[in-house]
């Protein structure tokens, strides 16, 4: 009898490779406040590297969601990790009155870097003219997940003015949104729709570049009335070439992707968060035009057949 292939899909056309990091590196940035502190990290060797954009959940910082960036170094690309002004390292205070633009400011944050990738490539030791700036990806979980939607195409009505602006970047070729947010509106709890206006009127229409949604069908955000599948939303919602990938049993830190041990994790899952990192590799290296081997090899084993983890569909 045949027996149930329950591991991760494997990446067979990327090694790991020994990884070189700095932190902080420091943008100025006198419109925010105070200068946009990040941690670069990218593999030692290697030549035309993509690059990726991460923007992290509320809250956390450039130290967080090392399982995520450190594997996608180690398997070829260049990833910057600016802290946004809503960090617990930054300490903002509940009055300040940046609090109704964080959303935007987050966004803006992700322009700084695209706008000076040369000067972060120059902080770190051996890295300058290796970063292929063609190839640039945006990748974010929660919060982040809105941000880097943002620059994919997602719309937000900004709730000081009213207007839904388009801020998406030609420079973004592709997306990762991590347990992010889907429609307002009556979706939303009271608290969400008071507290967190960013949330009140999403606009997915516009979200045309492609990207990889990644929810988990254990994730019931205080946020909503609808449950967890409120996070597929950026997938259902927006057009053209999206997949997503539903994790069986995962909630919301989707089973440790926020760091190594940490307490904020319900569902600690070694084995999750090895399918999320070997399948946002896979799709990265697939849409950003490098190689879809892996990728193929994934929506056949998460597509086609069932698998105990999880499972990922597409349309074009």
């Amino acid at each position: 009898m045949a027996t149930l292939d329950t591991a991760p899909p494997r990446n067979s056309g990327t090694a790991p490779t020994p990884v070189v990091s700095v932190k902080p590196i420091l943008l100025p940035a006198p419109e925010r406040g105070e200068d946009l502190r990040l941690r670069v990290a990218a593999p030692a060797t290697g030549t035309r590297l993509p690059m990726i954009l991460f923007s992290h959940g509320y809250e956390s910082s450039l130290e967080g969601y090392r399982p995520l960036t450190d594997y996608w170094a180690a398997h070829g690309f260049a990833v910057i990790q600016p802290t946004h002004l809503d960090s617990k390292t930054v300490g903002l205070l509940p009055d300040d009155p940046r609090g109704p633009r964080l959303w935007r400011l987050r966004v803006e944050d992700l322009k700084l870097v695209l706008d000076n990738l040369d000067t972060l490539e120059a902080a770190v030791p051996g890295l300058a003219g290796r970063p292929d700036h063609s190839r640039v990806a945006v990748a974010g979980h929660s919060f982040g997940g809105q941000t880097a939607g943002v620059l994919l195409g997602l719309r937000v009505t900004d709730p000081e003015t009213g207007t839904a602006e388009d801020l998406s970047d030609p420079r973004v070729g592709a997306g990762v949104l991590l347990a992010t947010a889907g429609r307002g509106g009556d979706d939303l709890t009271p608290f969400a729709a008071e507290h967190l206006p960013w949330l009140r009127n999403p606009d997915f229409a516009h979200l045309t570049t492609p990207a990889l949604v990644v929810a988990g069908d254990k994730d019931d955000l205080p946020l909503t009335v609808r449950g967890a599948d409120w996070t597929t939303d950026p997938y259902a919602l927006s057009p053209g070439d999206k997949s997503l990938l539903t994790l069986f049993g995962g909630e919301h830190f989707l089973g440790g992707i926020s760091g190594y041990e940490v307490t904020e994790t319900t569902d600690e899952n070694p084995a999750r968060v090895a399918l999320i990192q070997q399948v946002t590799l896979a799709y990265l290296r697939h849409a950003l035009g490098i190689d879809s081997t892996d990728w193929t090899a994934a929506q056949t084993s998460l597509g086609d057949h069932y698998h105990p983890l999880g499972r990922l569909e597409s349309r074009p």
